[in-house]
């Protein structure tokens, strides 16, 4: 299966492209539902493009945002995916959609989970967009390689929304989308940076283990409309 890829000069641009393909799918669910919904990747990678998204005309009351994994930290942390995506997306009229937190007040992601499964259950999925990102080493969401509950999180036919993950390379406890949730998507596109990031992917699309490179969980799954998103 060959999965379509865009290559950008420039970070900039990638933004204003990825943005643009993003809000058309928003547009296509408020026009055919009157809601959408979104799910977005924290990190450094999309800064630019929370931005150009942020500029984009639609009904953003009517849009509800979450996050495709977060680390169990509060949104005053400085680790907090949520307080990137809060000070990156929702600004101007941008600023009047929802966001759908994954994380509670309780002590780990496990105590949290009803309460987590109870607010994406109640989402209008399936999300009109999913935006991805992907680690130097291989992971995607908090799909991570030797992630305590990777089997389950990447199980195509598993029933669970989101699930906590612990894992050797990530310093916090998780919280992710499941992949059977991920690959529902209306759209999704898996954005990444650099050269690096651009010989992993190239690695992760050969032949090997899923659990080395949990990116391969969706970049293998056939019913997944995916696209990627790349500049040096």
């Amino acid at each position: 299966m060959t999965i379509p890829r865009r290559d950008f000069e420039t970070p900039d641009g990638l933004a204003a492209a990825l943005a643009e393909a993003v809000a058309d799918k928003l547009r296509a669910g408020l026009a055919a539902r009157g809601t959408a919904c979104l799910a977005l990747s924290g990190g450094r990678t999309p800064a630019r493009f929370f931005a150009a998204l942020a500029r984009q005309e639609l009904d953003w009351s009517k849009v509800s945002v979450t996050l495709v994994d977060e680390r169990w930290v509060q949104v005053d942390s400085p680790r907090s995916n949520e307080a990137l995506l809060r000070r990156g997306l929702l600004q101007g009229p941008a600023a009047a959609a929802r966001v759908v937190s994954l994380v509670t007040s309780d002590a780990g992601p496990e105590e949290g989970l009803r309460e987590v499964t109870a607010r994406i259950a109640a989402l209008p999925l399936p999300f009109d967009a999913v935006v991805l990102g992907m680690g130097a080493d291989g992971h995607t969401a908090s799909f991570f390689p030797g992630g305590d509950r990777l089997a389950e999180a990447v199980d195509p036919a598993g029933s669970a929304l989101v699930l906590p993950q612990r894992a050797p390379g990530a310093e916090e406890a998780r919280i992710t989308l499941t992949l059977p949730l991920i690959a529902a998507a209306r759209s999704a596109y898996l954005h990444i940076e650099g050269a690096e990031k651009a010989a992993v992917l190239e690695t992760a699309l050969q032949g090997g283990p899923l659990t080395d490179m949990p990116v391969r969980a969706v970049l293998r799954h056939p019913g997944l409309p995916l696209e990627i998103y790349w500049c040096p």
